[in-house]
């Protein structure tokens, strides 16, 4: 996966290390090979992980309201990563039952 690809607010999954299959949001792609996420619970934003970006599993859902925040260098809270990752939950949930029936 090249940093490229990854956007600011974009929901990913670790496949590798400790928090392997825990979904979080990226935050920082400042180095080439690296990516700052956390999950507003065990991993909050204040101790983000830097994670090497082939160990994460990127989806195609960008939550928008953490995306605009810090594109504008604004404060993102842990309570706004939290719903953010719920919210995506609850999106994939909800297609996965459209699927089984």
């Amino acid at each position: 996966m090249d940093e490229e690809n990854l956007k600011l607010g974009q929901v990913v999954r670790s496949i590798a290390g400790r928090d392997k299959g825990n979904f979080m949001v990226v935050f920082r792609t400042d180095e080439p090979e690296f990516a700052s996420i956390a999950d507003g619970d065990l991993r909050r934003i204040e101790k983000g992980k830097r994670k090497k970006i082939k160990h994460l599993a990127k989806t195609n859902y960008v939550v928008e309201d953490i995306n605009k925040k810090l594109t504008k260098g604004l404060k993102v809270t842990n309570a706004e990563i939290r719903r953010g990752l719920d919210r995506y939950k609850k999106d994939c949930l909800i297609g996965e039952q459209e699927v089984v029936k």
